[in-house]
């Protein structure tokens, strides 16, 4: 799966084994995204790519929210929302 600062347009690949659901990927990254996991928001790469941006993407329904039990699959751009 793959993340971004959105401000700055940097990107990150993550990999995990098949089967984790976005609450574990979100610990891959961090523990404290773990713990505060709220949802995630999640686009194909593919659809990122040809929108442009989160805000297209959304605009254009492709833009889905997943929550703690959702299984992450190849090819997520994942914004985890999560508590401080």
């Amino acid at each position: 799966f793959f993340t971004g600062d959105f401000k700055s347009s940097e990107s990150r690949a993550w990999q995990l084994p098949q089967g984790w659901t976005a609450r574990q990927a979100a610990g891959r990254i961090h523990s404290d995204i773990e713990r505060g996991f709220v949802r995630a928001q999640v686009v194909q790469i593919g659809d990122l790519l040809a929108c442009g941006s989160f805000a297209a993407a959304r605009e254009k329904a492709l833009l889905r929210t997943e929550g703690k039990d959702y299984v992450v699959r190849d090819g997520d751009v994942i914004h985890f929302m999560h508590t401080a």
